[in-house]
């Protein structure tokens, strides 16, 4: 018969108690542990002011959501992962600075009571951590037979897909003081100070800290108050949907409740129904691990393939088109969708995260291409319909010329965005992308056809006379991407976006000499100054070091070929600074006047302009 689901309320130390064959475990689908010190602080205040406010009450921590597996031996941790790992990392902490107070405490009467207070705090989280026995756990620490307890004992067992760091609560728990916890933790590489260190020992280290400012007596109080005045909630479920089912609605634990959280879990058990958890454990793992490599490059995360893989279905299923063909531009949730509108794709986790991992791969490679970094600067939503493009093809067989007319499509259409007044929702973007979309989809539809829909759609809706004139007015960064790509494709050069660069001012927006530059620019008032300093004519891409050196230069200084030991749009890759170089280098004294900046931004203006209108 099948057990109903037993809520209890719990003191801390008593929930964290185990028996002896019982461990805590975190599921695959969990994510990472993710507490920062933000998390840590507020948790330390809220037990201090109980503590200090000797409310006579217990501290409410939440709900603790439990899958009960393996005959009860397996406690999965549902709701309450982060909660529970931050509190054994505290208890460690705690008892780390109780050893060294029971060893410092006097022996002189007066001090007895303090002293044993402290050596049943001890017992008692020893006994929590490390399932000790309280006739095992000596009175006074002791190097060997704390270090043989330390080690002996399993609380919790980690097999997120998403932990890097699956070892790390073990290694400091196991650990018989702070030194060697530290010298034993994971090093990050090419981090550094505390950057350098997990969450797990950063949270450690803090709380450390904090205790390591309170007095002895202090100490004993906290101690006690922690595991049996502070309390949660346990719920314990012998189902691991309608654990899941309850997760959904309760999220406890201080973190927002990601919709790929729930979605992993739900897909998660799915497959465990089917016994093909470990291929959609193997297949999560992989996905997170292409998606890390995107999220560090600010392309995508996992919410955000989950989204475009929604637009996906939703497109070839056509739910977006109506029956008399009009287009339906309300999106659902990411959760609503997956978990109430259309649960089919959940059925199938295999086929479902074997899409994603494929989507991810494809963007990974792509996003080394010239024309898409550019595309990149733009618009979020740019990407949600890239992406269902990118579903007509594997990562083997996407190329560069494949993509770059669809890319030109969308780069067009959303540099007007940057330069009208109706938002991204009105029909001339949201509604006309939502239909693009069902092209985009469909592998009988020619690049060409796609191609001519955004030229009729953008000629038949834009002029050019009022398109050049939002381009003379322009005072943004995001078009300064585009008109340098332009440029070294109208010059037959290569354009390399790179990892760091800035936006440069040719003429100064700033700076010491700006009186100076004003006058050789024959610029007459401090209003007209600011009416072209930040005309597209007047701003380039420059490398972050070249851009950083100059500062706030003379442009004969910026352009010079014979700098010593400075640098200078000589030594920049970016074909605009280059092209300055070679047309002012034989110049005697060079100015950059604002006949140049308008001048300049006509030329970006009629490139732009032929650009947009596919000429």
């Amino acid at each position: 018969m099948a057990k109903n689901i037993e809520p209890k309320l719990k003191k801390i130390g008593d929930y964290l108690k185990l028996e002896e064959d019982t461990v805590f475990t975190i599921p695959e689908y969990q994510r990472a542990y993710s507490w920062g010190i933000d998390n840590c602080d507020k948790l330390w205040q809220d037990i201090n002011d109980f503590v200090e406010s000797e409310s006579k009450d217990r501290y409410f921590f939440g709900t603790i959501i439990i899958n009960c597996q393996d005959n009860d031996t397996k406690y999965g941790l549902i709701d309450g992962q982060q909660r529970t790992t931050t509190f054994l990392l505290l208890l460690k902490a705690l008892l780390v600075r109780i050893n060294i107070a029971i060893e410092r405490t006097a022996s002189d009467e007066d001090s007895a009571s303090l002293c044993r207070g402290l050596q049943e705090r001890r017992r008692r989280i020893m006994g929590i951590l490390y399932k000790a026995e309280t006739e095992d756990i000596s009175d006074k620490p002791d190097a060997a037979k704390d270090a043989e307890i330390c080690r002996r004992g399993i609380i919790l067992e980690n097999f997120s897909i998403n932990e890097q760091y699956k070892t790390e609560l073990s290694t400091i728990l196991q650990a018989t003081d702070y030194a060697s916890a530290e010298a034993r933790v994971i090093k990050i590489k090419y981090k550094q100070k505390d950057n350098r260190y997990t969450n797990f020992f950063r949270n450690f280290k803090f709380f450390y800290g904090k205790i390591s400012e309170l007095s002895d007596s202090q100490l004993n109080s906290i101690a006690k108050s922690i595991t049996d005045n502070c309390e949660v909630i346990e719920i314990k479920s012998w189902q691991v949907e309608q654990a899941i089912t309850m997760f959904n609605s309760l999220n406890s634990d201080g973190l927002p409740l990601y919709d790929s959280d729930i979605i992993s879990a739900k897909l998660y058990a799915e497959a465990e129904k089917r016994g093909k958890e470990k291929e959609f454990a193997d297949l999560w793992k992989q996905l997170n691990n292409c998606v890390n490599e995107l999220e560090s490059t600010r392309i995508a995360d996992i919410n955000s393939i989950l989204m475009q893989y929604m637009y996906y279905i939703r497109t070839v299923n056509k739910e977006t088109i109506s029956e008399t063909g009009a287009i339906n531009v309300t999106t659902p949730g990411l959760r609503r969708y997956f978990t109430e509108i259309n649960k089919m794709p959940i059925t199938d986790p295999i086929g479902m995260c074997s899409d994603m991992v494929k989507l991810a791969k494809v963007w990974k490679k792509v996003s080394e291409y010239p024309q898409m970094k550019v595309l990149l600067k733009f618009n979020e939503n740019t990407k949600l319909f890239l992406a269902s493009y990118f579903f007509r093809f594997d990562e083997d067989n996407i190329t560069e010329e494949l993509v770059e007319p669809i890319l030109e499509c969308l780069l067009r259409l959303f540099s007007l965005l940057e330069l009208v007044d109706v938002g991204y929702s009105s029909k001339y973007f949201k509604t006309f992308l939502f239909g693009a979309e069902v092209k985009l989809v469909s592998k009988s539809t020619t690049v060409d056809a796609i191609t001519q829909d955004f030229n009729e759609h953008i000629r038949s809706n834009w002029d050019k006379e009022t398109i050049w004139a939002a381009l003379h007015d322009y005072d943004g960064n995001v078009l300064v991407y585009l008109n340098e790509f332009l440029f070294a494709k109208e010059k037959g050069l290569s354009f390399t976006l790179g990892t760091k660069y800035d936006i440069e001012h040719i003429m100064p927006y700033s700076g010491n000499n700006l009186q100076e530059i004003r006058k050789d620019a024959e610029i007459d008032s401090e209003e007209e100054f600011y009416g072209v300093v930040n005309k597209l004519g007047n701003k380039i891409l420059l490398e972050e070091k070249i851009n950083r050196a100059i500062g706030n230069e003379w442009f004969r200084t910026k352009v010079s070929t014979k700098l010593e030991n400075k640098t200078g749009y000589i030594d920049s890759k970016y074909p605009i600074a280059r092209a300055l170089v070679s047309k002012y280098q034989s110049a005697n004294k060079p100015y950059w006047k604002k006949d140049d900046i308008m001048s300049a931004t006509d030329k970006a203006s009629d490139r732009i302009v032929r650009f947009i209108f596919g000429e």
